[in-house]
């Protein structure tokens, strides 16, 4: 029997082909590198000829990354990336995702080195979705979006605005809607620094503003068009302070709506023909007449200082610039400093509400201070200057234009310490701002601690107290 089986064996041996032999006949399987090669920026399931291995692997990486599963995800991603670099040709599904890893890969590295290598890597994916999907409007305005929050130190602030201006020029009133709160910052900035000409800041303001409205009409995803209209028609009234930059038509639409709510209030009567006035309107304006009318037939003007009512005049028709130069004569020739306080207040006022500088009205405001003691109007007055600069120093919402309420509360508090005459005002201020400051997680999530010191940047550099809203 032992004989049998040994004679069995021997024979299974014999018939049986050697490993080596076995290996050299196969057919070699190329490498998932080799066939990226071959299949091209551009190639699909339908062009590799591993494409079941492509399709399962991209079912698996996105179940994980679904899950949030990065690293188990990744390695999936590689080869269905690799296989089929544009997935099904109809979505950037594979791009797009190699944009989340490195991301996800650049946060938690420390090597300054591999981070550049990481950012290169994600412009590389936004040039590929570019080359095999056109989307030529799209990737110029997630590169701005990105160097504009993200990767600051990787652009300059002309070549993120040639990348906005790109996005918009492609895209017209169908342009991305993540583009519009930070081009609308941009646009600002380099027209107030002189970068660009009034002509070119019109042109894409108007651009700005129609594919808002065009998005606030379109009914869909109403919480995000929310909230880009929090913030770019205020970061737009900037440009109020230029004479010249809006017309008699913008103004009228703007304020005039204002009047008609409250046709005998001698305040909002004097605002609105003001504002007409400053936009351009004739004294021909049909809406400029009624505005004077209703002022002869319901506000009866006091007269004012002799040394200031140039100023006064020119403040009421509108002339706004005309009234800071007259209220600073008016200033210099006063020889009672209440009255040198009274006027450079003023010119704050003018600045702050008519020509949107900030750090202009700040400047006069902390003169009117120097001159009349134990005055809290001038702090309140800076409060509101620093409360009402969200837009200015950060998107709207979120912890750059929350921090700025904590320098405004200090000023009013500072306004009730030196005058209990403003403490009212003072505390209805910071009753109504206090809920604004960051919360406590988002100050956690920074390593920071309440009452501890902190620098607010932006136009303001000042150092305050962390706070938490309540």
């Amino acid at each position: 029997m032992k004989g049998k089986l040994w004679m069995l064996l021997i024979w299974v041996y014999a018939c049986t082909p050697k490993v080596s032999d076995s290996i050299s006949d196969a057919p070699k399987v190329p490498s998932v590198d080799s066939l990226a090669a071959t299949v091209g920026p551009c190639g699909t399931f339908s062009d590799t000829p591993r494409k079941d291995e492509a399709e399962n692997a991209h079912v698996i990486y996105r179940d994980f990354l679904r899950q949030g599963h990065y690293e188990e995800a990744f390695p999936y991603w590689e080869t269905a990336y690799k296989l089929a670099p544009a997935a099904d040709g109809k979505r950037n599904t594979h791009y797009a995702d190699g944009i989340r890893f490195y991301e996800y890969f650049y946060a938690k590295e420390t090597d300054p080195a591999k981070k550049e290598e990481q950012i290169d890597q994600i412009f590389k994916f936004y040039d590929q979705i570019s080359e095999c999907y056109s989307e030529e409007g799209y990737v110029a305005g997630r590169k701005a979006f990105d160097l504009y929050y993200k990767y600051k130190d990787r652009a300059s602030q002309e070549e993120i605005f040639k990348l906005f201006k790109k996005s918009i020029d492609t895209d017209g009133e169908d342009a991305q809607f993540f583009i519009l709160n930070p081009f609308t910052d941009i646009l600002v900035r380099r027209f107030q620094a002189g970068d660009i000409s009034m002509e070119e800041a019109q042109k894409y303001e108007e651009k700005i503003a129609s594919r808002l409205q065009k998005g606030l009409e379109s009914g869909e995803n109403r919480a995000q068009w929310q909230i880009i209209n929090e913030y770019v028609p205020r970061r737009l009234e900037a440009f109020e302070g230029v004479k010249g930059f809006y017309d008699c038509q913008y103004y009228t639409e703007k304020y005039l709506p204002l009047f008609e709510s409250d046709t005998g209030n001698c305040e909002v009567i004097d605002e609105v023909f003001g504002r007409l006035k400053w936009g351009g309107c004739t004294d021909t304006d049909e809406n400029l007449i009624t505005l004077a009318k209703a002022r002869r037939n319901n506000c009866i003007v006091a007269a004012p200082p002799s040394d200031a009512r140039l100023a006064y005049e020119a403040l009421r028709n509108g002339e706004y610039e005309e009234a800071i130069s007259k209220f600073q004569e008016a200033s210099d020739k006063a020889d009672d400093n209440e009255k040198k306080a009274d006027y450079l207040l003023l010119i704050s006022k003018i600045y702050y509400s008519h020509l949107k500088n900030f750090p202009q009205a700040r400047k006069f405001a902390l003169e009117a201070a120097n001159f009349k003691a134990n005055w809290g109007e001038p702090y309140l007055l800076i409060g509101r200057l620093y409360a009402s600069s969200g837009p200015l120093c950060g998107p709207g919402r979120g912890w750059d234009s929350q921090i700025v309420v904590w320098p405004a509360i200090d000023k009013w508090n500072q306004a009730k310490r030196i005058d209990p005459d403003a403490a009212a005002e003072a505390n209805k201020w910071i009753a109504t701002y206090a809920q604004y400051m960051p919360s406590k997680e988002d100050i956690f999530q920074r390593t920071l601690q309440e009452g501890q010191t902190f620098r607010v940047g932006c136009w303001i550099q000042e150092n305050t107290s962390i706070r938490a809203a309540r």
